[in-house]
Order: C-alpha cells, then sequence, then structure tokens
C-alpha cells in the first residue's frame, strides 16, 4: 500500500496542532498538580534540587517531635525543682521553729514533720520526669538538633533526693539536742543553694532548647518555601496559558480545515 501523501500546508497546520495539543496537555497537568516542575524530565535541576530541600525539611520536622519533648522533659524537672524548693523551705522553716521551743514533746512532733517532708522530696524527685526521663532523678539528656547529629546538645541531670544533691539527713535523737536542729537547719539552707543553682542551670538550657526549636521551624519554612519556589506553578498565569492554546487549537483547526479544502479545489481543477 503506497503511503499517504500530505500536501506542506496541511502538513504544517497538521504539525501545529500536534505541538499545541501537547502544550495544552502539559498545562492543564500543571493546573491540576499546582506545579510547574512535576518530573526530573520537567527540569532536572530544579527537581532534584527542590527534592533535596523537601527531604532535609522533613529530616528537620521529625526531630521538632524530640526537641518538642525536650522541652517538656527540661519543664518537667524545673516544677520538680520548684516543688522540692518549697519542701525544703517547709523543713527549714520547722527546724527554726524547734529552735524558738524548749518543749521535748513539740521538738519531737517537728522532727516528725520534719522526717516526712524528707521523704517527700525523695517520692516527689521520682515523679519529676517526662516521657521516661527524668533530669532530677539522674538521668541524663541529648537533644539532637540537626539532621546529621552533629549538633546537638547534651543536658546532665542531678538526682535531688535527700540521700543526693539535696542532702538532707533524717533527724536525730528527735531533735533533743540543740546541736541537731541546727544540723539539719545546715543541710536545708545548704540544699535550697544547690536547688536554685540547679534552677539556673536547667534554665539556661531551656532558654538554648527553645531558640534552636524556634530556629529549626524558621529553617523548615525557609526550606519548604525554596522547594515550592522551585517547583510551584502561577495558577494565573497557567489558566492564561491554556487559554491562549485553546485559542491558538482553534485556529489550527480552522487552518488545516481550509488547507485540506484548498487541496480539494486544486484536485477538481485537475479533475475538470
Amino acid at each position: 500500500m503506497s503511503a499517504i501523501v500530505l500536501s506542506a500546508g496541511v502538513r504544517s497546520n497538521l504539525l501545529n496542532l500536534q505541538t499545541t495539543g501537547a502544550l495544552i496537555e502539559q498545562t492543564q497537568v500543571r493546573l491540576s498538580t499546582g506545579k510547574r516542575v512535576n518530573s526530573a524530565l520537567d527540569n532536572p535541576t530544579n527537581f532534584f534540587t527542590a527534592q533535596a530541600l523537601s527531604n532535609r525539611a522533613n529530616d528537620l520536622s521529625g526531630l521538632l517531635d524530640s526537641i518538642s519533648n525536650a522541652i517538656k522533659t527540661l519543664q518537667a524537672a524545673d516544677n520538680g525543682i520548684s516543688a522540692i524548693t518549697k519542701l525544703v523551705q517547709s523543713a527549714q522553716a520547722l527546724a527554726r521553729q524547734a529552735q524558738q521551743t524548749s518543749d521535748a514533746a513539740e521538738k519531737a512532733s517537728l522532727a516528725t514533720q520534719f522526717d516526712d517532708t524528707r521523704a517527700q522530696i525523695d517520692k516527689l524527685a521520682a515523679d519529676s520526669g517526662f516521657n521516661g526521663k527524668n533530669l532530677i532523678n539522674g538521668d541524663n539528656l541529648d537533644v539532637v538538633f540537626n539532621e546529621s547529629g552533629s549538633s546537638k546538645l547534651t543536658i546532665t541531670g542531678v538526682t535531688d533526693t535527700t540521700a543526693g544533691a539535696v542532702a538532707i539527713s533524717a533527724t536525730v535523737g528527735s531533735w533533743a539536742a540543740a546541736a541537731d536542729i541546727q544540723t539539719s537547719l545546715d543541710a536545708a539552707t545548704a540544699a535550697l543553694s544547690t536547688l536554685r543553682t540547679q534552677s539556673k542551670a536547667f534554665g539556661s538550657s531551656l532558654s538554648t532548647v527553645q531558640a534552636r526549636q524556634d530556629f529549626t521551624k524558621s529553617m523548615i519554612n525557609t526550606l519548604t518555601t525554596g522547594a515550592d519556589n522551585l517547583t510551584l506553578a502561577d495558577s494565573n498565569e497557567e489558566a492564561a496559558n491554556l487559554l491562549a492554546l485553546q485559542t491558538r487549537q482553534q485556529l489550527s483547526t480552522t487552518a488545516l480545515s481550509l488547507a485540506v479544502q484548498s487541496d480539494r479545489n486544486v484536485l477538481r481543477l485537475f479533475g475538470g
């Protein structure tokens, strides 16, 4: 079978119509996805650069949860220190009250209250953890800030029990001797100083972690915006392009029809 021969005019108009159809299809894809770069075939440089930026943004987003947990762990530790401070102040007040009385029975009662308060300090320290980490009961905390793990903060925990950093011993002899009362009072005073120092250290760590959290959020936004700028389509521009291409398609169809009609007219002449 011999090949169909098309005139130059018909072939030219047909080619224009095919090209316009392909451009219309491409524009419709952009409008439906919202992206002007949907694969490496559209623009390899933009596609792979945007992919790298998006991957890093996703990695940092995954770290935000652990950073948030670290903040909560530090806040839990601070809450624990604040509560223990109040208990130590209460114990301190009991010792001072015992110094102001000569009644042995009252001293014994105050000594019992002091020991009860002391026991609550240990229980409170044990209850000040968050998500399995307790910074005032001997645990340490590593906070990772970047996707490679090269940037991190190690927060060293303390042991705020009466046998640990708080260091308040049980009362001796029901506080019958003034020296024993003074020993308990001195221990409570030293414990308050230790707790204040710890609170400042944890407060500084909390500020650092919060600053890195804010930075990470801003960095994620920057990376996401950068990736979008490389791939997203302007919907208004693409809609205008689609309208122009549809008009061109109509014109090409009309031109093709005219070219075919012209060929027919020529054939009629030869046929006549």
